[in-house]
């Protein structure tokens, strides 16, 4: 089936191999199978593949579905019960574990074994490389797909959607949906959904308004993507539609968690928190996503107190923040100037939440230090990020030297700047201001000279100080 994957003989990979101390204690209670001797028995064989697929089932980790698995090859067994069913459950196995390759490695088994996939196996198989996406082996198994008639089955046709819309390649992805004879809310959902965290909100809005001018009615999914959609736009009329469209849609119950926290976070982008309050404080039943929406609403719209109340309220509710959350949470203390509550929040994340601050939480830091003067104490986080920084980061310690006017500071993180965007006349334009403030006039006109011989003019009003 995927033989065009690998370029590997016919051989079993290295890793499916049982060390000579492997506990067997999983498979002592089987017989050992004989091939010969079972052949024509057909009842022992079915028997024998039944308890196997029930082991494997309940495999609690990796290394007992290896031990199962080499066990299974060592004792052919299916190759006498060579039907798709086992070989799903092993890929199955695999990709619960999240083992891409190895779940890869016995479709391809499963091929040389000469047994066709049936309409579980590509499902299971685009299942484990969502994981980890890549276009070749999506196109490979498209076509395997094409040749076995399954390409219009629902779970492989929304598959495929989302995954090439998952590596960006939206026009696959719609060539998909728009060669399928029966398109059902399924493909509907997976084009919707597939635009919407793919960037293109306003075609993802089409497409919805498309799917209801043809007559079918979303479900919840469909509401949850299109909402996202909406609140990436800031479209807030729109956004009230859809409220609307939740209550008379039919089939639609009442909205779950998921459905209403995508309308906290809509209305927090749109700048209603007064609605995305509202929508809140009527939920029943609120998760992570629920209670993070309200956060980073409260925060991306400068409401600094509300916010960390509303930390202080998830806390106290016992759900347990991501790392989204901390995001929103540092950027409201960003926003209030708030110097140590952000170094405790920081480090609660680190120390209680054992969350890896990312980009987004050292570029937060960053920029509050920045702002506060604290410039000395922003290099060093920078310097010691186990990650190198961004444009942005640099922009936002670029704009705190030209706030405070720190030369040394200024040049040092403009080196690093024109490496990294040597295009960028913001670099100069912003030195050319901190040289100004301190008087250094020499360096005001060598600024300019720079400027001159690279053709580049002075934006009026261009700051080169972004915050994250």
């Amino acid at each position: 089936m995927l033989s065009s994957i690998t370029s590997q003989k016919h051989q079993i990979p290295k890793y499916l191999t049982i060390s000579s101390n492997s506990n067997h204690n999983l498979i002592s209670n089987l017989e050992p199978f004989n091939p010969q001797k079972h052949a024509n028995n057909h009842y022992t064989t079915q028997n024998w593949a039944k308890i196997l697929s029930t082991q494997i089932t309940n495999c609690t980790n990796i290394h007992q579905l290896d031990q199962i698995y080499a066990h299974i090859i060592r004792t052919h067994i299916l190759h006498i019960h060579n039907g798709p069913f086992y070989w799903n459950t092993i890929i199955r196995a695999y990709t619960r574990f999240n083992s891409t390759s190895k779940a890869l490695h016995v479709s391809i088994a499963m091929s040389r074994a000469g047994v066709h996939p049936d309409t579980y196996t590509l499902p299971a198989i685009l299942k484990a490389i969502s994981q980890k996406t890549e276009v070749l082996i999506l196109r490979q198994l498209h076509t395997v797909a094409i040749k076995h008639g399954l390409v219009t089955n629902l779970y492989c046709e929304s598959g495929f959607i989302n995954l090439y819309s998952k590596v960006g390649e939206f026009g696959d992805a719609r060539k998909v949906f728009d060669e399928s004879p029966e398109r059902n809310i399924g493909s509907w959902n997976a084009v919707i959904s597939g635009l919407s965290q793919g960037g293109r909100a306003r075609e993802a809005v089409e497409v919805f308004l498309e799917m209801k001018r043809r007559g079918l009615d979303p479900d919840e999914v469909t509401m949850v993507s299109v909402i996202s959609a909406c609140g990436s736009l800031g479209d807030f009329g729109l956004g009230v539609q859809l409220h609307k469209c939740l209550f008379q849609a039919k089939g639609l119950g009442e909205p779950d968690v998921f459905t209403l926290s995508s309308l906290v976070d809509m209305y927090g982008k749109c700048g209603r928190m007064d609605l995305a309050y509202r929508v809140f404080e009527r939920m029943s039943e609120r998760n992570v996503s629920s209670w993070t929406s309200l956060i980073v609403g409260y925060a991306t719209h400068g409401h600094v107190s509300d916010a960390l109340e509303c930390f202080c309220g998830m806390r106290e509710a016992f759900v347990t923040p991501n790392s989204v959350t901390f995001v929103g949470v540092l950027s409201a203390c960003v926003h209030g100037g708030l110097v140590q509550e952000g170094r405790h929040y920081f480090n609660m994340m680190k120390n209680e939440y054992k969350i890896e601050p990312q980009l987004q939480h050292y570029g937060c830091m960053v920029d509050l230090l920045g702002r506060c003067g604290l410039l000395e104490e922003a290099r060093k986080m920078v310097e010691e990020m186990p990650m190198e920084a961004n444009v942005v980061i640099w922009g936002c310690l670029m704009g705190a030297c030209e706030k405070y006017g720190d030369v040394k500071m200024g040049e040092w993180v403009a080196k690093h700047l024109q490496q990294m965007e040597p295009w960028n006349d913001g670099v100069y334009v912003v030195m050319s201001n901190i040289y100004a403030s301190n008087g250094l006039w020499e360096d005001v006109g060598r600024m300019r000279e720079i400027m001159k011989e690279r053709k580049l003019e002075k934006i009026p009003g261009y700051s080169l100080g972004v915050g994250v």
